[in-house]
């Protein structure tokens, strides 16, 4: 009764698009009220991000839903040595799928392994405790998701039943499942917006992937780059050109990012950008404000880098306003989201006369009319220049505290 109950909730849930925590939740109070004497349970989904390796769901009777945490990597230093300690690593290396431990005995006196996490247990009233793996196929595997990982434990003095052993065993299977579907919509979501940018990722989503489909935007767009990058490939040691192209890009993207803009492009060391509202001004705002906080922290980057024996650089970077097509472009098998159209042309020609007029921040005359007035008193122009490629000399304006 309990088995096609439990599996006509979960499948439900699943479909209606539930989180994890609140499955894992429904799953453990379920559990509850058939009389399996569960006290507390903690299940693990690794996922494909590239900060955390995956998410622990921890329950306990009586607390209300789940609590979510995310863990990082565990190949290397504390997470590394905390997971090695754990009965879940225990099974992974021996291959074991399910293990049980009465935490009543100590596991001395019955001739199994022990785990520092079974002394905490105990303290606080645990009497019994199974883990489970349950295992996908190889095909079925995505990074380093390849498995669920749960624990469960139980504060009665009789602890687990043979048949609530045999209870969790038949259902732990299309629990994993359910949180299976759930991590694959979340790793898809990750995946898009990683590699696409944020808008971009949750258009694509939302289903604009057909090669052509794209809208016509009006959008403030940002274009930066590394000064005197070649000179730096040229003379620096190989191995420390990525970890360079990832500071200056942490700083530059997360300074984009806190603003609101969305980035579309890393191109070597140059990023593209867009700052798209209904208010253009409240676009030109939130650009101008993500530009002066890179040209802020720069000074702190170099400065670290720079005790460190590392090459540093400054970042240059330009702001226009324009029409652009903003959408899917490729060919029939490889596609884009990004922004065409010149206005995308020209503020990469004006990017490029940083280094002739000397400035780090360089904006276009159609971005200071869209700007807030309180934007424009902090604006000063620089003069007319010919930009390559463009018919027309355009005046550029930088901000007055250069």
């Amino acid at each position: 009764m309990l088995s096609a109950e439990l599996n006509i909730w979960l499948t439900e849930k699943t479909l209606a698009g539930a989180t994890e925590a609140a499955i894992v939740t429904g799953f453990c109070e379920h559990l509850l009220r058939a009389g399996v004497p569960l006290a507390r349970a903690i299940v693990l989904v690794d996922t494909l991000h590239p900060i955390y390796e995956g998410r622990a769901f921890r329950w306990n009777r009586g607390s209300g839903e789940a609590e979510m945490l995310e863990y990082g990597r565990t190949r290397e230093g504390e997470g590394a040595e905390a997971w090695k300690r754990s009965p879940l690593y225990y099974m992974v290396e021996t291959n074991q799928s399910v293990l049980r431990r009465r935490l009543s005995k100590p596991a001395s006196s019955a001739g199994t392994a022990e785990f520092p996490s079974f002394a905490e247990l105990r303290a606080e009233g645990m009497t019994d405790f199974v883990a489970q793996v349950t295992r996908f196929a190889a095909t079925g595997a995505i990074g380093e998701m390849d498995a669920i990982y749960s624990m469960w434990t139980s504060d009665v003095a009789s602890g687990f039943s043979e048949k609530d052993l045999d209870t969790l065993q038949r259902l732990v299977s299309p629990l994993a499942a359910a949180l299976k579907c759930r991590s694959l919509a979340r790793i898809a979501e990750t995946l898009v917006e990683t590699y696409l940018g944020r808008d971009a990722g949750r258009r694509v989503l939302s289903g604009r992937i057909e090669r052509g489909i794209a809208e016509r935007i009006s959008a403030v767009l940002w274009f930066s780059d590394l000064r005197g990058y070649t000179r730096i490939t040229d003379t620096a040691a190989p191995d420390q050109i990525i970890p360079l192209l990832n500071d200056y890009a942490e700083l530059v993207i997360s300074a984009i990012h806190a603003a609101g803009g969305d980035v579309l492009k890393l191109i070597g060391d140059g990023t593209l950008a867009i700052f798209h509202e209904d208010d253009i001004g409240a676009a030109s705002h939130a650009a101008l404000d993500a530009a002066t906080a890179v040209r802020q922290r720069i000074g702190a980057l170099n400065e670290r880098r720079s005790k460190s024996g590392l090459p540093v650089t400054e970042v240059y970077l330009a702001l226009h306003v324009g029409d652009v097509f903003y959408g899917n472009i490729g060919s029939l098998d490889r596609l884009d989201f990004t922004v065409v159209g010149p206005a995308v042309s020209e503020v990469n020609r004006i990017a490029a006369m940083c280094r002739t007029v000397e400035r780090d921040v360089l904006l276009s005359a159609a971005l200071v009319a869209a700007a807030r007035p309180e934007d424009r008193r902090r604006l000063v122009s620089v003069g007319r220049y010919a930009l390559r490629g463009i018919a027309k000399a355009q005046e550029l304006y930088t901000p007055v505290e250069d």
